[in-house]
């Protein structure tokens, strides 16, 4: 194809919206960044802040050094939790060492784990529906004092071998959708005659609005690519969405991962990426596949997201 017939023809990219950072995720990153400011380099982060490793990395480069375990924080160091939420023996080990601790735990998470306690006391048994071994669903299981089931599909809810009159509450990973969970809550409901479940409204908004815009980009693109990290639950669940709507998706951490061959006969393009992805690489994207060919932006509408999370009390600005 000529340069001038690819000037006459530039490739359609169409960004999802909304799409990126979520106001948890906002709110963790300047944690750290504030209390680097405040406290001066370096700041503990146990676990990843968030799940990007450009977020991480430039955290890194200001000074946060980030540790697996809380024995890796040397005394009386600076310490933050992750958005992730951690277990209470986590906690309990923080106050023992006397470690000045800020809580980046993601104010939806929070209240996932309050839930909990609420059911937990109230002498239900907890069903958590969510990934095993990711960090939240190990920070909630290990805020609820006492067993909490997990329930990651509908096979486990059958396998579950609680009488059907027991009186049961199910709970949500953050990441998950209403979209994600309706079948397995539906199987729950239909297994146990005493149930009861947060407000559909408490599932986090982020999530469910990032899925809900891809699915409107899917009726209109050839190839969808969602800039997201590996390990980032939610970035994985936009791409397999985009799938399920029958378009090639593709999980991309920046410009550097794109392949080319994706592209060929494809048209339109779409981009989106997960809640703890930052726009500089959505930039970065759009600039590899302007390397490859001419490209028109356009920004499809979608819901305006303007909710904040307060900072905790001693990084607030005066």
């Amino acid at each position: 194809m000529s340069l001038g017939t690819d000037n006459e023809h530039p490739r359609q990219i169409y960004l999802a919206q909304p799409r990126g950072f979520c106001a948890g995720v906002v709110r963790a990153i300047e944690i750290v960044e504030r209390a680097l400011e405040k406290y001066g380099p370096p700041v503990y982060v146990r676990h990843e802040i968030v799940h990007n490793k450009y977020v991480v990395e430039s955290l890194k480069n200001k000074g946060a050094i980030f540790v697996e375990d809380l024995s890796e924080v040397p005394p009386m160091a600076v310490t933050v939790f992750s958005a992730h939420g951690v277990a209470r023996s986590v906690e309990e080990e923080a106050a023992e060492r006397g470690l000045p601790v800020l809580n980046a735990t993601c104010p939806l998470v929070t209240k996932v784990h309050n839930q909990g306690k609420r059911y937990m006391s109230k002498g239900r048994t907890v069903i958590l529906i969510g990934h095993a071994g990711h960090p939240e669903v190990e920070g909630t299981m290990g805020q609820v004092p006492g067993p909490v089931l997990l329930v990651q599909n509908v096979e486990d809810v059958k396998a579950l071998t609680l009488p059907a009159d027991t009186p049961v509450a199910y709970i949500t990973q953050t990441t998950l959708s209403v979209d994600d969970t309706k079948d397995i809550i539906a199987a729950l409901q239909a297994k146990f005659t005493d149930i009861q479940g947060p407000d559909i409204r408490d599932i986090c908004y982020a999530t469910q609005n990032r899925q809900t815009a891809v699915r409107d980009l899917s009726k209109l693109v050839d190839v969808i690519l969602v800039v997201g990290a590996a390990n980032s639950s939610n970035s994985n669940r936009l791409r397999e969405i985009g799938t399920e709507a029958g378009v090639a998706s593709y999980l991309i951490a920046d410009g550097s991962e794109l392949n080319p061959d994706w592209l060929k006969g494809a048209k339109t393009v779409g981009i989106t990426a997960g809640a703890s992805a930052p726009e500089v690489l959505v930039d970065d994207v759009i600039e590899a596949l302007r390397r490859i060919g001419p490209v028109r932006v356009s920004v499809l509408p979608g819901r305006e997201e303007n909710i904040e999370f307060r900072l905790p009390a001693e990084l607030a600005a005066g």
